[in-house]
């Protein structure tokens, strides 16, 4: 396997290097940036997780159902960027109560992050059988044939969104390949709302979402010897309910340069130049179910919250 650092310093050199310049979500995800993130969920701004989570309350039980394969037979519930598991925690209650016979593999890309979660779980569920895995999704998807019987994969809390339209659709036909007619797949849609709603959600008042984004620049000073001075970087966002995207920026607040020692390169910025940072799309349903033909899915069942903000979408291949 690639070295995480070096897959990590490949894509800041030719981020910096675009024009104009970008980098990935992803590397959001260090252990500060999940634990920063876990504040973000607790925001008053922030509804998607409170959504979500009076979705699980509500239909948690319809969900394993239809989560589980028909003849009751053995399962692997494998959750793509799980985090503190928190939603999924209701969802697995409900599969142990209903004697189902699976296995719970979460995947996340931050150690300490599941290193939380399996210490939870074994705490809060000792009867579950957890197989954790530590990687990206690129990862996870690759080794997702190699596990034998029924699967049940998970895509919580928006990350869909992250993606722009031609790579979410990548992403869903990798999704679909290796699924057999009785698997699923359970993804968490944003709905389109109140673009003023949206936009507070990316950038609330006590400035959590804003430490977020400049963590980036802060894990990139401590793993990759940068210089950046955060003090001349702000976060930005903004929402088009034309196209239901949110952009999230690093704004450089003056011109500087910017030294990156293990690239042994240095990047100019203009005063007021950006670093694209993050998308967050939002979707009608009829727009799922568009996206799920494309992607060779169909949607099998979805359940919404009563405010119909977000909707968990149980999918299948077509």
């Amino acid at each position: 396997m690639v070295n995480v650092l070096t897959e990590l310093a490949q894509h800041i050199a030719e981020g910096l290097r675009r024009e104009p310049k970008a980098l990935s979500s992803m590397y959001f995800y260090d252990d500060a940036g999940s634990r920063l993130f876990q504040q973000i969920m607790d925001l008053p701004e922030y509804y998607p997780t409170r959504a979500e989570f009076a979705i699980f309350r509500e239909h948690g039980a319809a969900i394993a159902v239809a989560l589980s394969p028909a003849d009751g037979g053995e399962f692997a519930l494998v959750e793509l960027g799980a985090g503190d598991g928190a939603k999924t925690k209701l969802l697995l209650r409900e599969l142990l109560a209903a004697d189902s016979p699976f296995t719970y593999a979460p995947v996340d890309i931050s150690a300490g992050a599941m290193t939380g979660l399996v210490a939870a779980l074994k705490k809060e569920l000792p009867d579950l059988q957890v197989v954790p895995v530590v990687a990206d999704y690129a990862t996870a998807l690759t080794e997702l044939p190699t596990r034998p019987g029924s699967k049940a994969v998970l895509f919580l809390g928006s990350n869909i969104g992250n993606f722009g339209p031609a790579e979410r659709l990548d992403f869903l036909r990798q999704l679909a390949a290796p699924l057999a007619p009785a698997d699923r797949l359970l993804i968490g849609f944003d709905l389109q709302k109140d673009p003023r709603r949206i936009r507070a959600a990316y950038d609330d008042s006590q400035g959590v979402t804003a430490a977020f984004n400049l963590n980036l620049l802060t894990r990139l000073n401590r793993e990759l010897g940068a210089d950046f001075d955060l003090a001349h970087w702000q976060h930005y966002t903004d929402y088009s309910p034309l196209n239901g995207a949110v952009r999230s920026f690093l704004v450089s607040t003056r011109a500087q340069q910017v030294r990156i020692a293990t690239l042994e390169e240095s990047f100019d910025f203009a005063a007021w130049e950006v670093i694209h940072t993050e998308n967050s799309y939002k979707f009608t349903l009829p727009q799922i179910e568009a996206l799920a033909a494309e992607a060779g899915l169909r949607v099998v069942e979805y359940f919404t919250d009563p405010a119909t903000d977000f909707a968990d979408v149980v999918l299948a291949i077509q």
